[in-house]
């Protein structure tokens, strides 16, 4: 894939790099790609960072149709960048555009743009610890037509925005709020893709818990109310008895974090029990009373790991770990972030070096 490269001629001031928050920022260039029924990609280029011109009857804009991911880029020293597992992202994307009737795009592509944009706005990259470029790949509809079908015409896009912690508690334990009047998905919708609506959908029960003092929600399946689903925008994993249990995939309501599956890779080279299974909100009440509930956490790219330090069920607050982070937890995040800042040794083959990129 060739690439134009567009470079701004008006770079933008650098941000307070102790102050960044998540998403505040975003950096002076951007990725876009164009995608016509029967001819394909084409014309992938980098340009200076800009409004979208969009037709009013853009099919994104009106019947949804889009799907995005999240992958970070983290300075590791000696002006080395790294990438953390960005084909897993590429290949979730694909899978989210497959249920939403949007075309797939090549593993290398998707790699390379990363690549080459990330190159280009390098010094976007923080430097400070626990900061990140975060890299946010979509894909929209951008036929004009008032039509609810698949679009004959798409992009891909790519932005980055330097970001610190993504909650303000940041490692600090958070409290969860689990849910019971909305659901985030159902079987056979589209909970295990990535795509806008889910999140719209979920904003109602996230401001709720906020006025009542909480950072996120716990979702349970939409048919019961009796499964537990999610965390927020994470994967919500227990310790009970020194096994480690999460929410099986299977039944296509919740995202295959890659945040998820990596630290159950971890734990598996570490020899510890993990489940992967369905888990009642019964079951997570009862190992609270007996005591066997030792820790909770949330993964996720953005947050990484996010240690649960507090639940509300049925309007009972329960302390998890005496509100404080479980030292399993702190060890799967300093192992994790270990990696992905370059501090630890890659024994999984996860990052991609991209110092070189020009």
């Amino acid at each position: 894939m060739q690439i134009t490269k567009t470079l701004t001629t008006n770079p933008k001031p650098a941000p307070d790099w102790n102050n960044l928050g998540f998403g505040a920022f975003t950096t002076d260039h951007m990725f876009i790609m164009d995608y016509h029924e029967g001819r394909g990609w084409y014309d992938p280029r980098i340009v200076p960072y800009a409004p979208l011109a969009l037709d009013p009857a853009a099919i994104v804009l009106h019947y949804g149709a889009e799907v995005f991911e999240g992958l970070k880029a983290y300075y590791a020293g000696d002006d080395q960048i790294l990438l953390f597992r960005p084909e897993a992202n590429a290949q979730r994307i694909n899978n989210s555009s497959v249920r939403l009737c949007m075309p797939e795009l090549p593993v290398e592509y998707f790699v390379q743009a990363i690549k080459e944009l990330v190159g280009i706005d390098k010094h976007w990259v923080p430097k400070l610890p626990d900061t990140s470029l975060y890299i946010r790949p979509l894909v929209i509809a951008t036929e004009g037509v008032l039509g609810v079908r698949r679009s004959a015409d798409y992009q891909f896009i790519v932005i980055l925005s330097p970001v610190g912690a993504y909650y303000p508690e940041g490692l600090n334990p958070v409290k969860i709020y689990v849910e019971e009047e909305y659901v985030r998905s159902v079987r056979g919708g589209t909970g295990f893709c990535k795509c806008g609506g889910n999140y719209a959908a979920s904003l109602a029960a996230q401001y709720k818990a906020k006025e009542m003092g909480y950072s996120q929600v716990m979702w349970l399946d939409g048919a019961e109310r009796k499964y537990i689903d999610e965390v927020g925008t994470m994967n919500v994993m227990f310790k009970v008895n020194g096994r480690i249990l999460t929410p099986e995939l299977s039944s296509g309501t919740i995202l295959p974090g890659i945040t998820r599956d990596s630290v159950l890779k971890i734990l598996q080279s570490w020899n510890i029990p993990t489940e992967e299974r369905k888990i009642t909100l019964t079951e997570l009440q009862q190992a609270i009373q007996t005591g066997t509930l030792e820790e909770a956490f949330g993964t996720g790219t953005a947050a990484v790991i996010s240690p649960i330090g507090e639940l509300n069920i049925h309007g009972e607050k329960v302390a998890i770990s005496n509100g404080q982070i479980g030292p399993l937890t702190q060890k799967i995040y300093d192992t994790l972030t270990g990696i992905q800042w370059g501090k630890l040794k890659d024994e999984f083959g996860w990052t991609v070096n991209i110092s070189s990129q020009k």
